[in-house]
């Protein structure tokens, strides 16, 4: 009886696993057929001079090398603009949305759920509607921000039409932060009440609820939003194509925007591709890093 029990206790895990498998073949081929592959292609092509216009041929390190010698003025300066941007971005963004959740957190704030919609519809909207918006509010000639600072005697500025344009983009990605402002309410939402109670029987107010609870508790939230928003701000590609085409004075050539100039003005399909996997490993090395720093400040609930 025991071996015909291990038989079938065996014949079940197999059709388990088997059903397991079947069931997860769709996102395994969709993954190899639409991410590995092409990853793989594109490490291949970026070995090579590939062009849809001409006859290609295996050159090894050449592109790489032609990146990182300064031969491509263009590099360098995307590369700084990418990390700039990122370095205002991700802290602009992450505080905004943080600052949103906490007041939307308030019980008793009226018109709560008015408010969370509101918030969170921006980043639901097209991005190509988004930037059109924010193009005419930042116009220097008639725009909304210039004729309000007019109102108020204040200085005019030309906004993404001039060396500004890295802080007016900022505008409107901290406006579509809604996604990041969910994860945090849902963050706030499962800190315990009981720890609140806690600080309440201790004397504590509404700061050291803040200081000592909600802040520490919410630090894995913050960073898993700060990495995932890193990595998104490092890939900006629609601000610079819609908006600004690169300019003013490439002070918008992010790496993605030059990625796409180079594959598709300039047809040097293996040079963008070398291209690619030099912002894979920057952003590698820009989240390692944080993870990294991660043991420094992030407090997990299970900590001794």
């Amino acid at each position: 009886m025991n071996n015909v029990a291990a038989i079938k206790s065996t014949t079940f895990k197999r059709r388990d696993t088997l059903a397991g498998v079947l069931f997860s073949l769709p996102a395994i081929i969709g993954f190899l057929a639409f991410s590995a592959g092409p990853m793989v292609a594109s490490l291949v092509l970026s070995f090579t001079n590939y062009s849809i216009s001409r006859p290609s041929s295996f050159i090894g390190f050449a592109n790489y090398a032609e990146l990182f010698s300064g031969q491509d003025s263009f590099f360098w300066s995307s590369v700084r603009v990418t990390l700039a941007f990122a370095a205002m971005n991700v802290p602009a963004c992450i505080l905004t949305a943080f600052v949103i959740a906490l007041l939307l957190n308030n019980k008793r704030l009226r018109g709560m759920t008015f408010l969370r919609a509101a918030f969170y519809i921006p980043s639901i909207l097209p991005i190509i509607a988004t930037a059109m918006i924010f193009m005419w509010i930042m116009s220097p000639d008639f725009g909304l921000l210039n004729a309000i600072l007019r109102a108020l005697h204040l200085p005019t500025s030309k906004w993404i039409y001039g060396n500004a344009v890295l802080p007016s983009l900022l505008l409107m990605t901290s406006w579509c932060s809604g996604n990041i402002m969910v994860v945090f309410l849902a963050g706030m939402q499962g800190i315990p009440n009981a720890l609140y109670e806690a600080i309440e029987v201790d004397g504590g107010g509404t700061l050291r609820k803040f200081l000592h609870c909600t802040l520490p508790l919410m630090t894995p939230t913050i960073f898993f939003n700060t990495v995932m928003f890193l990595i998104s701000s490092m890939q900006a590609f629609l601000q610079a194509y819609i908006m600004t085409q690169g300019g003013p004075n490439n002070k918008t050539n992010f790496i993605v925007y030059y990625l796409y100039r180079v594959a598709f003005e300039f047809q040097d399909i293996g040079k963008a591709a070398s291209l690619g996997w030099v912002l894979f490993a920057m952003i590698l090395l820009v989240t390692g890093l944080l993870f990294w720093s991660s043991k420094y400040w992030v407090v997990y609930s299970d900590d001794n």
